[in-house]
């Protein structure tokens, strides 16, 4: 128990395991029995929930919306990776500085050029969400290439490395583990904009529209359960990546602190 307490140390899983369960524990018990007036009971959140996936089709929904996230999540990897890529050559670091600075724009008036180029419904969402994940990408990565020292591009050109295969071993090579857990942070981005496009096109469905419709009739046990849906979900796929980092990229964990 004392060790809870130290900084950095580093407690037994099972201990951890168990202070997580007793915290949410105690949470589930004060939801139960002292409830906030501006939150619904524990018993209302949970008939709502039963309903939503009953009669209102929640997991379909979830599903429908997770299908366009991981699809808007795929091209946006790819195009953060090539912009932040290309900035090794001075040519294009300007197009990588402009696309950072890009995630400061709202999209409320970028939907309309963007309805214009696209010719369907699905197509405006994924472009949106491609948009707004891409400008985020493009920022952790190129932060990413720049903790590039110079000892590590040193040392490939030692080893007889011209400068495209010193780049391609120490950066592109040597930063995927760091590439992917910039993904894994910037995914959230896709879900919190997930309810304003499907909301703007309601032809595909999606749980962000059904969100909606929960939040525009005052139905606030429907609304926590579904922001509890999504909140599991995307604790899933947060823990899926780190997964994935730990078995594709099981040394950069030797370098954290301990």
């Amino acid at each position: 128990m004392k060790s809870l307490f130290l900084p950095n140390a580093q407690p037994p899983r099972t201990t951890l395991l168990l202070m997580a369960g007793g915290q949410a524990l105690v949470l589930l018990l004060l939801w139960l029995w002292m409830p906030l007036r501006i939150f619904p009971s524990l018993g209302e959140v949970l008939r709502a929930l039963a309903d939503l996936i009953t009669t209102q089709g929640l997991i379909p929904e979830l599903w429908a919306s997770m299908t366009t996230a991981l699809q808007a999540l795929g091209v946006a990897t790819v195009l953060a990776l090539l912009i932040s890529y290309l900035t090794a050559l001075p040519f294009f670091r300007p197009l990588a500085y402009a696309a950072s600075k890009m995630r400061y724009l709202t999209l409320t008036g970028l939907t309309f050029f963007m309805a214009l180029l696209v010719s369907s419904g699905h197509e405006v969402k994924l472009s949106v969400l491609i948009f707004a994940t891409t400008v985020y990408l493009v920022t952790g990565m190129t932060s990413v290439m720049l903790t590039t020292t110079q000892q590590e591009m040193d040392h490939a050109r030692t080893l007889g490395l011209g400068e495209w295969r010193s780049f391609w071993e120490v950066v592109v090579l040597g930063k995927l583990d760091d590439m992917l857990e910039v993904v894994r942070q910037n995914f959230a981005i896709i879900w919190t904009m997930i309810t304003l496009v499907e909301t703007l096109y309601q032809s595909e469905g999606g749980i962000g529209l059904l969100l909606y419709k929960q939040n525009r009739y005052l139905h606030l046990d429907g609304v926590l359960a579904i922001q509890l849906v999504i909140l599991a979900a995307g604790a899933a796929q947060d823990y899926l990546f780190t997964l994935l980092r730990r078995v594709f990229f099981p040394y950069s964990e030797l370098a954290a602190a301990r």
